[in-house]
């Protein structure tokens, strides 16, 4: 075996040697860090408007056509035990942008916004060099819309804010999705900063139209929860929400497209989760899984495995501290969530080991707290003579009017009565596990009494700590609970948490 030969050379060319490795050592470190692996990853936050968890194929629906999300998720990971701290749309938002409960933010109240002077993780992203962007549903009020560089709200109109005062208005057809300037607001970011975009859709919120995709569901294409009569009037109903669920789900696919041909895709983290369940009896303004339970996708491919799933409890207020932490900002005490990335690499990592959330009114009175761990239950019932009155909108629905037709005929089982019950149990306990839609209520079996010690002596803890007391006075309904007609006391724009007390 031939030695190689070694040769040596003059101290000089050495010296200049090691001078030239020295530099280029530097320009490679200089190369490293400003790289797009270690510079701060864009974040995106989609928010779908009333969709319950299980609406999606990629959680197990069937017949529903959501082939971007699915993709989302086949792409990302999973989360099958994440919840949200309200059921209530503009509370939910207040929560998630604030990193605290609804009843810290002084928007706790359907409609009511969000003060000016609570700290929201938008600017915490802003200071530290993010351009943040909004586009789609609103609903925070305009005290925090400063917190975002540009926005680009729909409702019956598109238009564009810039904070200042500077609004243009687009000319566009709206199609009620909420998601028509999604790939505006891309297309408009700058290209030498890292970004979030806040983007959220009006889908699937009511009212419902026939015609909103070109292929639409059929009435057989729907399941139906045994809360809620398995009847034509409200398998049509649903098939017209999955609608709307499947064009939100194609803008989230030219969103995807957007960010592959900006060449972005892969150092941006996507969170995809929705502000409350459907807009159904038993869902939507109540703490059932159906009102609470979120879908939340992350796609991130640089950082998470793809088609992977976890079963760590996460809750909204974790989303906060989370993007914070990713764009290496350390959260502060503002935001009481925990950071929830380490699922990422050990999709089994604890995060937390309960969740709470809450109701107040939204259309209607109500004052109710759960908490819940991966299995059980807890909800206590603050104003018990109270029936669990669904949303206006609902009320409206052809499924509620098809229900008070047959509670007059005494044709509705006890699960399709609970939303007209009056009064209503105190307490209820449920296990997740043998009865994933909360029909058997444990908390009078005595068997489960340590179990409901242990979830009021948590319930009391979160209350205490955050100071969650009862109103001094209830608020009025503004509809009728059985036509969800509007009454006299009904005012819009709402005043403020503040301008009624």
């Amino acid at each position: 075996m031939r030695k190689k030969k070694i040769t040596s050379f003059p101290t000089s060319v050495g010296l200049i040697l090691i001078l030239i490795f020295f530099i280029l050592s530097c320009n490679t470190e200089k190369s490293t860090s400003t790289s797009p692996s270690s510079s701060p990853p864009n974040l995106i936050l989609i928010i779908a408007d009333d969709l319950s968890w299980d609406d999606l194929g990629c959680y197990g629906h069937p017949n529903i056509k959501t082939p971007n999300i699915d993709q989302l998720a086949e792409e990302g990971m999973r989360f099958t035990h994440a919840f949200l701290t309200t059921s209530s749309c503009s509370p939910s938002r207040s929560s998630i942008i604030t990193g605290q409960y609804p009843h810290q933010t002084d928007a706790e109240q359907l409609h009511w916004p969000l003060p000016g002077d609570r700290v929201t993780f938008t600017e915490k992203l802003q200071a530290a060099g993010y351009w943040t962007a909004q586009a789609g549903k609103w609903h925070l009020g305009d005290a925090v819309k400063d917190r975002f560089d540009q926005l680009m709200e729909e409702s019956t109109a598109g238009f564009v804010y810039k904070p200042g005062g500077e609004t243009s208005y687009e000319t566009s057809t709206i199609d009620g999705s909420g998601c028509q300037n999604w790939l505006n607001i891309l297309k408009a970011r700058p290209q030498d900063k890292p970004f979030f975009l806040w983007l959220a859709a009006v889908d699937p919120h009511r009212p419902y139209e026939a015609g909103s995709i070109a292929e639409p569901h059929q009435p057989e294409d729907a399941i139906v929860p045994p809360y809620l009569p398995d009847e034509p009037e409200v398998k049509a109903d649903l098939a017209l929400y999955y609608d709307e669920v499947s064009r939100m789900d194609d803008y989230i696919g030219q969103l995807m497209e957007e960010l592959e041909n900006q060449g972005v895709s892969d150092h941006t983290m996507i969170l995809f989760i929705t502000d409350n369940g459907r807009p159904f009896p038993r869902d939507k303004t109540t703490l059932y899984d159906g009102g609470i339970k979120t879908p939340w996708i992350v796609r991130w491919p640089s950082q998470v495995a793809a088609g992977s799933t976890s079963s760590s409890l996460v809750s909204a207020l974790d989303i906060a501290p989370t993007f914070l932490s990713l764009a290496g900002i350390e959260p502060g005490i503002n935001f009481l969530g925990e950071d929830f990335s380490p699922a990422f690499q050990n999709p089994e990592a604890h995060i937390r080991d309960y969740i709470f959330a809450e109701d107040h009114w939204h259309d209607f009175e109500d004052y109710t707290r759960t908490v819940r761990d991966k299995r059980y239950k807890y909800i206590r019932n603050f104003y018990p003579d109270l029936p669990n009155t669904p949303g206006a909108d609902a009320l409206r629905s052809p499924t509620f009017q098809k229900m008070l037709a047959m509670k007059e005929e005494n044709t509705l089982n006890e699960a399709q009565m609970a939303c007209f019950l009056s009064p209503r149990p105190e307490e209820e306990l449920y296990d997740l596990e043998t009865d994933p839609y909360e029909l058997n209520n444990l908390a009078a079996d005595p068997s489960f009494v340590d179990m409901l010690s242990k979830m009021r002596t948590e319930m009391d803890r979160v209350r205490t700590e955050t100071k969650d007391e009862l109103p001094a006075k209830r608020t009025a309904d503004e509809f009728t609970r059985d036509t969800g007609l509007p009454l006299p006391n009904r005012i819009r724009p709402r005043p403020s948490k503040a301008e009624m007390e």
